[in-house]
C-alpha cells in the first residue's frame, strides 16, 4: 500500500530532478551547438558546390546551344536564301556561320514583347497622358497671351525647311549608292582571276572608288547642307543619310570582296556576283551588315503599320513640346542679362528633365518606330535592333545595347578586324579605335546638324564614355550601378541640351564676324553676354 509522501520530500526530489536536468541539458546544449557549426559549415560548402555545378552545366548548356543553334541556321544560309518571296539556290561558300558574322533570326523587339503586359503598357500610356498635358498647357498660354486657341509649330515647320532640298540630294546620294559601288565591284570581280597583277587591278579599283565616294557621299552632302543653309532637321537628314550610306556600301563592299577573292570560277564559267535586287533590298532594310539574304515574314501587316507611323508622329510633336515648353523659354533670354554662375548651374540641372525625355523620345521614335516600320514594309523578320539597356549595370553593357544595329557595324568592322589586322595583341587600341571613330562621327553629325562647333558630344564619347567603359565594366552587378548610370545619363543629357541651347542662341545674337579658323572652332558661348 502506498504511503503519501511529505510536501518538504516532494518539494527535494523535484529540486534535484531539476538540477540533473540542467545538467544534461547543459551537455547536450553543447553538443548541440557544435554540431550546429559543423551544419552551418556543410551548408556553406554545398552552396559552393551548387554554383559551381551550376556555372558548369550553364556553360555546356550555352555551347550547345550555339551548337544546335548554329547547324539550325547553317542550312537556310548555305543551301537557300529567300528572295522576293521565293526560296532560291545560293552558294556554300557564302554562308555565315556563327564564328564567321552575326546570324540574322525571326525574333520581334523587346518593347513590342513589353507591350503585351498591362503594367509595362500603362508606363506606355503615361507618357502619352504626359503629351497630352503639354498640348493643355501649350492652348492656355497662347490662349492667355494672345487669346486665341491654335497650336501654332512655327518651330516646327522651320526646322523642316527646304524638303526639296534635302528630297533629291538624297536621291543624288541614293543612285550613287545603288550603282556605283555594285557595278564597280562587278567589273573588278570580271577581271579579277584572269588578270596577272591583281594587285595593281584591286589597288587601282579602290583607289577609283574611294575618290568617287569621297567626293559623292564625303563633299557632295556637306556642299549642299552648307550652300543651301538648311535648317536643323534637314540638315540631320541629309547628315545621317550620308553616314548610313557610307555605312551600308562599306559593309557590301567588305562582305563581298573576300567571297569572290576566294570564289575561283571553273574554266569556262563567268564569277558570280550577288544580285542587284538583294543588294536594293540591304538598302533598305534596318541593318547595316550585308547578306544576300536575311529572314523574311511571310505578310505585312498593315495595321502595326499605321500604328508605328503614328508614334513616329506623335513622338515628333512630343520632341517639338519639350523644346517650346521646357527649352526654349529657359535659353531665349528675352531679358538680356548674361548667364551668371548661378543661372548656368540652375539651366543645367533644369536640362536634365528634357534632356531625358529628348533621349528617350529618340530611342524610341528611331530605334523601335522607325526602324520597325522599315522592317515591317520589307517583311525584315530580325528586329533586335535594341536590347534591356535601361537594366545595365555597367557602361560596358549599356554601349553594346543601346543600339545593337550600329555596335554589330563597329563591332564586326571596326573591333574584329582591328584585332584580325594586329593578330589579336591590342584588344584594348581596338577597343579605344571604336569609340573615338565613334565620338568622331557623333560629333561631325552635332556639328553639320547644327551648323557651328561644339565639340560636347565629342568629349562625352571620347573621355567620360572611356572611362566609365573600363570602370564601369561587366563585372558590377549590384542594383545600384544601375542608379549610377541613369545618374550619369540625366546628368550627360542634361549637359547636352544646356550648353547646345546656349551656344545656340549665342550665334544668333553674336554672330560672327569672320571666317578664320579659331572663329569657326570658339563656341560663341564663351564670350557672348547675351
Amino acid at each position: 500500500m502506498a504511503t503519501a509522501e511529505s510536501p518538504n520530500g516532494l518539494w527535494h526530489r523535484k529540486n534535484i530532478n531539476a538540477l540533473q536536468s540542467d545538467e544534461s541539458s547543459s551537455h547536450g546544449g553543447s553538443h548541440n551547438h557544435v554540431q550546429g557549426e559543423d551544419l552551418r559549415q556543410w551548408q556553406n560548402h554545398a552552396q559552393k558546390v551548387k554554383v559551381r555545378i551550376l556555372e558548369q552545366v550553364q556553360g555546356q548548356l550555352s555551347n550547345l546551344l550555339d551548337e544546335a543553334l548554329t547547324e539550325s541556321v547553317q542550312p537556310f544560309t548555305q543551301n537557300n536564301h529567300t528572295a522576293n518571296g521565293k526560296m532560291t539556290k545560293s552558294h556554300t561558300s557564302r554562308s555565315h556561320r556563327m564564328e564567321d558574322g552575326k546570324v540574322f533570326m525571326d525574333r520581334a523587339s523587346l518593347l513590342d514583347e513589353l507591350f503585351e503586359i498591362n503594367h509595362i503598357r500603362t508606363i506606355y500610356h503615361m507618357f502619352i497622358a504626359v503629351l497630352f498635358i503639354f498640348c493643355l498647357s501649350t492652348l492656355a498660354v497662347d490662349y492667355i497671351d494672345q487669346g486665341r486657341l491654335v497650336l501654332e509649330f512655327d518651330l516646327l515647320f522651320y526646322a523642316f525647311g527646304k524638303l526639296g532640298t534635302v528630297t533629291w540630294a538624297w536621291t543624288v546620294m541614293f543612285g550613287y549608292t545603288l550603282v556605283v559601288p555594285y557595278y564597280t565591284l562587278t567589273v573588278w570581280g570580271a577581271f579579277y582571276h584572269s588578270v596577272p597583277s591583281k594587285t595593281a587591278l584591286s589597288l587601282g579599283t579602290g583607289l577609283v572608288l574611294a575618290a568617287a565616294q569621297t567626293c559623292v557621299l564625303g563633299l557632295f552632302p556637306v556642299y549642299v547642307v552648307v550652300h543651301n543653309q538648311l535648317p536643323p532637321a534637314s540638315r540631320f537628314i541629309v547628315i545621317l543619310e550620308q553616314i548610313r550610306f557610307l555605312m551600308k556600301s562599306y559593309s557590301f563592299i567588305r562582305e563581298t570582296v573576300p567571297v569572290i577573292m576566294k570564289s575561283t570560277p571553273k574554266e569556262g564559267e563567268t564569277p558570280r556576283f550577288p544580285t542587284l535586287s538583294s543588294y536594293l533590298y540591304f538598302l533598305f532594310c534596318p541593318t547595316l551588315l550585308y547578306r544576300e539574304s536575311y529572314p523574311r515574314n511571310a505578310h505585312i501587316r498593315w495595321n502595326y503599320v499605321g500604328v508605328t507611323a503614328g508614334m513616329i508622329l506623335g513622338c515628333l510633336f512630343y520632341a517639338y513640346f519639350i523644346l517650346v515648353r521646357l527649352c526654349v523659354p529657359i535659353f531665349r533670354n528675352e531679358t538680356n542679362q548674361p548667364f551668371s554662375k548661378r543661372t548656368m548651374v540652375l539651366a543645367l540641372f533644369h536640362s536634365t528633365l528634357p534632356g531625358i525625355m529628348l533621349l528617350l523620345l529618340c530611342f524610341f521614335a528611331f530605334l523601335h518606330c522607325w526602324l520597325n516600320l522599315f522592317g515591317e514594309l520589307l517583311c525584315f523578320a530580325d528586329r533586335m535592333f535594341y536590347k534591356d539597356w535601361w537594366n545595365s549595370t555597367s557602361f560596358a553593357n549599356y554601349y553594346r545595347t543601346w543600339n545593337v544595329v550600329v555596335h554589330d557595324w563597329l563591332y564586326y568592322y571596326g573591333y574584329r578586324d582591328f584585332l584580325w589586322l594586329s593578330k589579336r595583341k591590342f584588344r584594348t587600341a581596338a577597343m579605344l579605335s571604336v569609340f573615338i571613330v565613334s565620338a568622331v562621327v557623333h560629333e561631325y553629325a552635332f556639328t553639320m546638324g547644327f551648323g557651328f562647333f561644339y565639340p560636347v558630344m565629342f568629349f562625352l564619347f571620347a573621355v567620360f564614355g572611356v572611362v566609365f567603359n573600363f570602370t564601369m565594366n561587366d563585372k558590377r552587378q549590384s542594383p545600384v550601378y544601375n542608379i549610377i548610370m541613369w545618374t550619369c545619363l540625366f546628368i550627360g543629357q542634361g549637359i547636352q541640351v544646356c550648353l547646345y541651347c546656349q551656344e545656340w542662341y549665342a550665334q544668333i545674337h553674336c554672330p560672327r564676324t569672320g571666317n578664320s579658323f579659331w572663329e569657326l572652332v570658339t563656341p560663341r558661348s564663351w564670350s557672348c553676354s547675351y
